[in-house]
């Protein structure tokens, strides 16, 4: 059975509750055959000892986003998605607003997937450019 957007953007959003993803206010909101997209406001929740965005927070998103994008184009329900590498470049800072996590798949594998996270302001500037690959345990 096939899910509509919503549906998916849903389900994606209920399994924030109670982790990381709901502490950062992290909420996905677009999805597309190739793409998913999440957004994380910027504030003091997220900032960094000097007032900027923390690094750690993005690669946080990106990880979130990317891994929920690998569970979703596998559609199996039967895995379990880890991310198993990570690297963030960290273009330009950002003190408030909102980022945009937009997750592209690379290599869409049954076992490893290789996501391009892209985590811009309102403006479409970059704010992090990372890579993820993930790994599929199956249950």
């Amino acid at each position: 059975m096939k899910l509509s957007k919503e549906q998916i953007l849903e389900a994606c959003n209920k399994m924030c509750k109670n982790t990381l993803m709901e502490t950062l206010q992290i909420e996905f909101i677009d999805v597309t055959e190739n793409t998913v997209v999440a957004k994380m406001p910027v504030n003091s929740r997220v900032h960094q000892p000097d007032g900027v965005l923390h690094g750690g927070a993005s690669v946080a998103l990106a990880e979130s986003v990317g891994s929920a994008g690998a569970f979703i184009f596998l559609n199996e329900e039967d895995v379990t998605i880890r991310g198993i590498e990570i690297s963030a470049n960290h273009i330009k800072s950002i003190k408030e607003g909102e980022v945009f996590a937009h997750a592209s798949i690379v290599h869409k594998g049954r076992t490893t997937q290789l996501w391009q996270i892209r985590i811009e302001n309102h403006q479409k500037e970059l704010i992090s450019l990372v890579k993820l690959t993930t790994l599929t345990l199956r249950r």
